[in-house]
């Protein structure tokens, strides 16, 4: 299975939108995320996200760039910031017939979910950055001996872009 976990977009403060959406800055970045993705040929079976709004949107940019259909983005609190990444590894493993994942979801959850998949007892610090995205190839859930293919930032994405 691939795992493609990235950090929703930078968001609008409390006070500007109570339930914290993606700002404008925030939707540029996420698309051209998209696109980067769209041109490294991924495509994905299974997109998760968290019910918090700034996921939701990275999600659904992220799949109207890839070309998944809106409608079966499966929204689950099991990729919530603070989620323990055995939950989150769970939801992945009952998902059948998906080999291609992504997750939109929020620190510290998917740094933790990154760390859970490659070591076991300690911990490995996976420094995400809003709108990047790594790739982490498994073979079976659950399990600590993933390998990370790659972690592009936002800057790196936006060159891929077209």
């Amino acid at each position: 299975m691939e795992i493609y976990l990235m950090q929703h977009g930078p968001a609008l403060p409390k006070d500007q939108d109570p339930e914290e959406g993606l700002n404008p800055e925030g939707e540029v970045r996420i698309h051209t995320s998209g696109q980067a993705l769209k041109k490294m040929g991924v495509a994905f079976d299974a997109i998760l996200s968290s019910p918090k709004k700034r996921s939701k949107q990275t999600a659904a940019i992220v799949a109207e760039e890839v070309g998944f259909p809106l409608e079966k983005i499966v929204e689950t609190k099991k990729v919530k910031a603070m989620t323990p990444p055995e939950e989150t590894v769970q939801v992945l493993s009952e998902l059948s017939g998906a080999e291609r994942v992504l997750i939109a979801g929020h620190l510290p959850s998917v740094a933790e979910v990154a760390s859970f998949l490659l070591t076991e007892g300690s911990k490995a610090a996976v420094q995400f950055e809003m709108g990047g995205c790594c790739r982490i190839d498994v073979q079976e859930l659950p399990t600590h001996s993933g390998r990370l293919r790659w972690y592009l930032i936002p800057d790196q994405l936006r060159l891929i872009a077209p």
